[in-house]
């Protein structure tokens, strides 16, 4: 056992179900919708952005394909790639991971805004209460 729960998981293989030579993906234990996926670099790497760049490559390719993947699921119309890069960003977990989450129509009340939703008050840019155009 290792002091990283990713790093364990991806030794004992029993949940991956996706790996390439830099990456492998798993399913998250608490998922915010079903299929809810974490794609991780094998080298265990606290930021994505310390990754070398054929990590940072080999990761992402492994992003699309699961993307592709969840996307086609049955009901799934949208999906969230997303990356939590220090605790100021969220991260809770010290091990680097993208979460990939498959999104269905009504899951939310209004899903406009996606990930600009981590910053409320800067979110609902098309009401001009968020302060941007979003560019």
């Amino acid at each position: 056992m290792s002091e990283c729960q990713f790093c364990d998981r991806i030794a004992d293989g029993d949940d991956v179900y996706a790996t390439t030579e830099f990456a492998a993906a798993f399913p998250d234990c608490h998922p915010v919708s079903d299929g809810h996926t974490l794609v991780v670099p094998k080298r265990h790497v606290s930021r994505a952005e310390d990754l070398e760049r054929a990590e940072w490559a080999g990761l992402f390719d492994l992003v699309r394909e699961v993307t592709g993947e969840l996307a086609a699921l049955p009901g799934v119309e949208g999906v969230n790639v997303g990356i939590n890069s220090g605790e100021a960003a969220g991260q809770t977990i010290g091990h680097a991971h993208v979460h990939v989450i498959p999104r269905r129509p009504g899951d939310v009340e209004d899903p406009r805004g996606g990930i600009r939703w981590v910053i409320p008050g800067k979110a609902d840019y098309w009401t001009g209460a968020g302060g941007s155009d979003g560019r």
